[in-house]
Order: structure tokens, then C-alpha cells, then sequence
């Protein structure tokens, strides 16, 4: 355990992220007088030199700029109001100068830009919101962007994906230094678990089956309607009148995946839907979604979800099944 965790500071800027800075300040600015050792200290410090409007219309003056950041032993990046902005190149060029003095530094949901526009996750992996990996690999190609974690730790660079995964990551800061047992301690009083399941697979929305125009259409929807059966690739390209290997060239350009790629995506969507919103138990949506053995179910569920079906259910169900 830290005998001094050293000072967190917490970035503020015009246009701020208010959930995300939220999140740091509680974890790191309240007092701690459940524990008998020092606690981080903490401190605001202003991007932008004049008062900061925070989303929801709060104000936010801060009485530390950018040159405090040389004291900080851990620097939290609370989101980004513009992914499409460069950040001041003041604050890229602090950030670096902490970096190589040894600072930790900790991004939340889009704070990563900030850090990726600074140059300091070239080479390194990194994650954040699922709707912005896609952005993030493309502009960033030198980044190892994964979309599925809720956080990753590259030792000094921690990134953590949507808002609510700085909780994670913050905790998982905590546990770094002062152990499990303290960040257990710390989650409690959040009233959360101190480690979720499961990644951000479990969050993204199920996608809406593309419907092309061409002569495989049809077939789609005859897949779609027919779900619990078995269902073969030559079984589709029957139903399309093409032969098979003409089949999966026209399915490829159409979709961009193969029609067996396809077929187990829609499965798991209809898998979702009936955990979200039926009575069905475990068993009962198996079946309805094509597969015969419960061991194959639930092994392709948590590759393809990130959880157990019956996780699932009790993360984003709204009902029970007997």
C-alpha cells in the first residue's frame, strides 16, 4: 500500500464532459475517513483561461492552470468536448512533459483523443466508447484500439471506454494502489461492484439485418422468419435459385461477411432480444434461436456478447423467466 498516493489532478475545460469530471471528483476528491491512511489529494486544473461551461450549463473556475500539472502524480482526462478539435497544443505538450517525468495518466470515454492527439498511445493499446473505437483506429492507426474492454492499462496510460467505465478504470487505479480490499471498500460506497463483467460487447445495440436489393433479400428474410431451424448455406442458396458458390459471392459483395458469419450474428440478436423481453427461460430461447446443445449456446453467447445468457438477462432483462 501507497504510503503517500500522491496528487490527482483533474482536468477542467470550456465545454466539459459534467458526468465524466463527476466521476474523478468523487473518487478521488471526497474524504475517506473510513480509512486511516492518506487518501489521493486532488485538484481542478483549467484547460482554458477563463470560466468553463460545463455541460447542463454549470460553470466551473478553477485556480490552477496547465503548469500545475508538473506536481501531479496522476492526471484524469474527464472526456472531450470536440473529437474533431485538436487540443490546445499547450496542454498536449503538458501532458507529454508528464508523461516522460513518470505521470500516470487515466482518460474517460473520449478523453483518449487527447491523449492519441499527443502521441502517447503510439504503439500501445487502448479503448473507448464503442460508437468511437472505429474513429479511433482509423485516425489513430498507430494505436492497437480494442472495443470490446471496459478499460486497459498500459501501465503509466490507463483508457477506459463509455462514461460510466471510469468508475472501472478509477477503481482499478485504486486497487493498483492500495489493493483490492480498499477498492472493494471504495466501491461499496459507490453502491457498485467493484469489477463488472463482461466488456462493451454487452452494451452495443444489436444491428438492424441489412436488407439488400438484390435477388438474396428474400432470402433473408426467410432466414430471419426461420431461426429456430437448421439452416444451411445450401439450404440458402436453394431458396435464392443460384448455386452455392455463386450464392456466397453474391452474399459476400452484398453483406460483407459470409452467410454462416451472418447467420450466428442474427441468432444472437434474436438471443438478446428474447433475454431483454420475454418470459422464455435459458432453455426455451436456445431453441428458439437454432441451437440444439446448452453448452454451444452458451459458449457462442459469450464470445460473441461478452457474458453468460443468463447475465445477460440480468443485467438488461425486464423479466424474469420461470
Amino acid at each position: 500500500m501507497l504510503n503517500q498516493p500522491g496528487l490527482v489532478d483533474i482536468l477542467a475545460y470550456d465545454g466539459l464532459c459534467t458526468f465524466e469530471f463527476g466521476i474523478a471528483v468523487e473518487i478521488f476528491g471526497l474524504p475517506r475517513p473510513e480509512f486511516n491512511f492518506p487518501w489521493y489529494k486532488h485538484r481542478i486544473v483549467s484547460v482554458d483561461p477563463y470560466p468553463m461551461q460545463a455541460a447542463g450549463g454549470i460553470q466551473v473556475v478553477s485556480g490552477f492552470g496547465l503548469e500545475a500539472l508538473k506536481e501531479a502524480r496522476t492526471i484524469i482526462i474527464p472526456g472531450w468536448r470536440n473529437r474533431d478539435e485538436r487540443p490546445p497544443q499547450e496542454l498536449l505538450d503538458a501532458l507529454c512533459d508528464a508523461c516522460h517525468r513518470g505521470a500516470r495518466l487515466l482518460s474517460i470515454c473520449s478523453g483518449v483523443f487527447v491523449l492519441a492527439a499527443a502521441g502517447l498511445l503510439d504503439g500501445k493499446r487502448a479503448t473507448t466508447h464503442w460508437r468511437y473505437t472505429d474513429e479511433l483506429a482509423e485516425r489513430y492507426p498507430r494505436i492497437t484500439v480494442d472495443p470490446n474492454v471496459l478499460y486497459v492499462d498500459s501501465g503509466q496510460l490507463i483508457t477506459s471506454a463509455g462514461s460510466a467505465a471510469g468508475i472501472d478504470a478509477c477503481l482499478h487505479l485504486i486497487s493498483r494502489d492500495y489493493g483490492m480490499h480498499v477498492a472493494n471498500i471504495v466501491a461499496r460506497r459507490l453502491v457498485m461492484a467493484p469489477q463488472r463483467s463482461g466488456g462493451q460487447t454487452q452494451f452495443i445495440p444489436s444491428p438492424v439485418a441489412q436488407k439488400p436489393r438484390d435477388g438474396i433479400a428474400p432470402v433473408l428474410e426467410w432466414v430471419l422468419q426461420n431461426l429456430g431451424s437448421a439452416l444451411s448455406v445450401s439450404q440458402m442458396a436453394e431458396k435464392a435459385l443460384m448455386s452455392e458458390r455463386t450464392f456466397l459471392r453474391r452474399f459476400r459483395d452484398a453483406m460483407g461477411t459470409t452467410p454462416k458469419a451472418w447467420l450466428l450474428q442474427m441468432r444472437m440478436n434474436f438471443a438478446r432480444e428474447l433475454l431483454e423481453s420475454s418470459y422464455h427461460n435459458n432453455e426455451q430461447v436456445m431453441e428458439r434461436c437454432g441451437f440444439r446443445s446448452m453448452e454451444t449456446f452458451r459458449a457462442v453467447f459469450r464470445k460473441s456478447v461478452g457474458i453468460s445468457p443468463s447475465s445477460y438477462r440480468k443485467n438488461f432483462g425486464g423479466t424474469s423467466a420461470e
